[in-house]
């Protein structure tokens, strides 16, 4: 009888050691580690590419540095699921479209990355009318 009570609690502990270890990889991480929530960068132009996906959408933008220089952009988006919900589709930001982004620079040297962004249009107006234009910040817990 103890051996297969024992059989059982190991059988119990490896089922249970693998349920936990799966919870992370659903869980949703944070983008401290690769933006900087201290500081803004602001950047406008046309759009070369939006990527209207699960676990996040990616938008490509291209425009100009201080000295002129060509600079393509990669703003992180929220997943398309809850982009949906509040208005967006795949067809809301086409290539050629002007927009104007505010967010959080990369943290990555020489990269070009923005993430928690306002996108708007250049003059200040919604992309989707009514539509949230902002990814929320998660306040911290």
């Amino acid at each position: 009888m103890n051996v297969q009570r024992c059989i059982w609690a190991v059988a119990a502990m490896t089922t249970a050691l693998l349920l936990l270890r799966a919870v992370p990889a659903v869980a949703h991480h944070s983008s401290a580690p690769f933006y900087d929530a201290t500081r803004k960068v602001e950047a406008q132009g046309p759009i070369t590419k939006f990527l209207f996906r699960n676990p996040h959408s990616f938008l490509f933008l291209e425009s100009t540095d201080d000295k002129g220089e060509k600079i393509e952009w990669q703003v992180e988006l929220g997943a398309a699921a809850p982009l949906t919900r509040t208005g967006w589709t795949p067809e809301t930001l086409k290539p050629g479209m002007v927009i104007k982004v505010v967010g959080q620079p990369s943290r990555a040297e020489g990269s070009h990355g923005i993430c928690c962004a306002r996108l708007t249009r250049p003059d200040g107006s919604p992309i989707v009318p009514g539509g949230r234009v902002e990814e929320e910040t998660p306040t911290p817990r």
